[in-house]
């Protein structure tokens, strides 16, 4: 090694200045100038530990949460779909079975947790097998009259 090398060694890695910052520790005595009250305060709601007003509060005044009107209705058992048209199905090769593992790797649905619901946007000149959870009048004609085949799952 010549004189002019210069070698860095673990030991000589440090953070950059001021990239780091010590954690302040409060209540450690007078000395740390954040004792007795930890800066706090004196009293009140705020200075207790788990003090302070609920999220929303608003001081006693009505909260927004309140103020607004409730209108209309979630239903909770509403069924999701994904949706397939007539014209997605042209990517496909003639007379392959398409079901759901397929359409999920060719990208045309997002979630298998939802049904599958076949619309007949679209046309298609060759079979296909399709297996799908609901299929309309229009798309079920279309995949038929091309000689194809409508299965539900």
């Amino acid at each position: 090694m010549s004189n002019r090398e210069i070698v860095m060694k673990i030991h000589d890695l440090s953070p950059n200045k001021g990239s780091r910052k010590k954690k302040k520790r409060v209540g450690r005595g007078p000395g740390s100038g954040q004792g007795k009250t930890c800066g706090r305060g004196s009293n009140g709601q705020k200075s207790r530990s788990g003090g302070g007003p609920r999220p929303g509060f608003e001081g006693g005044q009505m909260p927004l949460q309140r103020r607004l009107p409730k209108r209309g209705f979630t239903n909770i058992f509403k069924k999701q779909y994904n949706i397939i048209n007539i014209e997605d199905l042209n990517r496909f090769e003639a007379n392959s079975s398409l079901d759901t593992e397929v359409f999920k790797k060719a990208g045309l649905i997002s979630k298998i947790k939802h049904e599958i619901k076949l619309l007949g946007n679209g046309d298609i000149s060759y079979p296909l097998m399709v297996k799908v959870n609901r299929v309309s009048e229009s798309a079920r004609e279309k995949i038929e009259s091309a000689g194809g085949k409508v299965e539900i799952i």
